[in-house]
């Protein structure tokens, strides 16, 4: 196969973008696929080890491109610059870690298409980046095939990878976990905090330093009921009224998406309902069985 330009499969350390990669290299030949990773310099040293593992399964090098050392220090540099964790449009980290550095790559490069592991669970997500974003001819080879994020994990373990650690901790994702991923929700951060104590106890007094530089309430989470408001890690001296997390429950989610260079953007119609409540899930081997349905890896 020939194509004039490359398609651009986009691999984030989770284990739908790991499949993606692999899908787009078998059906369009290795030669016409660029892998590339948008490093925020937050991610557990686990996915530095996961990332060299696909390397060796996919036979070519994923190419890295980063802010981290050339507009920024490191994610908290943007957080301070910025006083702001997650607001409504996204976070600023992932705004300016992730979205903006694939914007600045799209600026210079060309591509035929841009593989994004948009599940076949998450049929709206794709249709709202195929309208919103057309200039990225945006290909989607997990819903192509019909494979869930819980096909891809029983995929890999059967070719003999090992998943990321954030997956064997119970967790849904695998993004930021060096401070823990401000959007990953309520329950995520009920579990940090019984879990990984030292990182909930860290974004607690991140939280509260940014709420007193900015003099307002500067916080990860908010309680989505009716009026719900903003809700803070440990409650704030000065800002009784705020909710803290000690209040709030958290239910079973739906899986989220990868990180992959649009979170923080605001163009996707429909988001999962659970999202901003909890994710992760007690035990990773809970995951079914799932039949191969005919699309083997080679």
């Amino acid at each position: 196969m020939y194509l004039e330009n490359k398609v651009i499969a986009w691999w984030s350390g989770g284990v739908t973008s790991a499949i993606i990669c692999k899908l787009c290299i078998d059906m369009f030949g290795i030669e016409n696929v660029r892998i590339i990773f948008i490093d925020t310099k937050n991610e557990d040293e686990d996915t530095y080890r996961f990332k060299t593992d696909c390397e060796n399964w996919y036979g070519c090098k994923i190419e890295t491109i980063t802010n981290i050392g050339v507009r920024y220090e490191s994610i908290q540099h943007v957080w301070n610059k910025y006083l702001s964790l997650n607001i409504s449009k996204g976070a600023s980290c992932s705004l300016r870690l992730k979205r903006y550095v694939r914007e600045d790559w799209e600026k210079h490069n060309k591509w035929s298409y841009q593989a994004f592991g948009f599940d076949i669970k998450e049929t709206q997500r794709a249709i709202s980046m195929t309208l919103n974003q057309p200039h990225i001819n945006a290909i989607y080879p997990l819903m192509l095939f019909g494979l869930t994020k819980k096909d891809c994990i029983n995929m890999l373990k059967k070719e003999g990878l090992d998943l990321p650690i954030t997956y064997k901790y119970g967790f849904q994702n695998n993004n930021c976990f060096k401070t823990g991923c401000i959007q990953g929700g309520i329950g995520y951060w009920q579990k940090m905090k019984r879990d990984f104590p030292e990182k909930f106890y860290t974004m607690a007094k991140v939280e509260h330093e940014l709420t007193d530089k900015k003099g307002e309430p500067v916080t990860m989470l908010k309680d989505q009921s009716k009026n719900g408001g903003k809700v803070f890690l440990m409650s704030h001296a000065k800002y009784p009224e705020v909710k803290d997390i000690s209040m709030m429950k958290g239910r079973e989610p739906q899986p989220l998406t990868e990180c992959n260079g649009f979170c923080g953007i605001n163009d996707l119609a429909q988001r999962n309902s659970t999202e901003n409540e909890i994710n992760y899930e007690p035990i990773l081997n809970s995951f079914e069985k799932t039949e191969e349905r005919g699309q083997k890896i080679k």
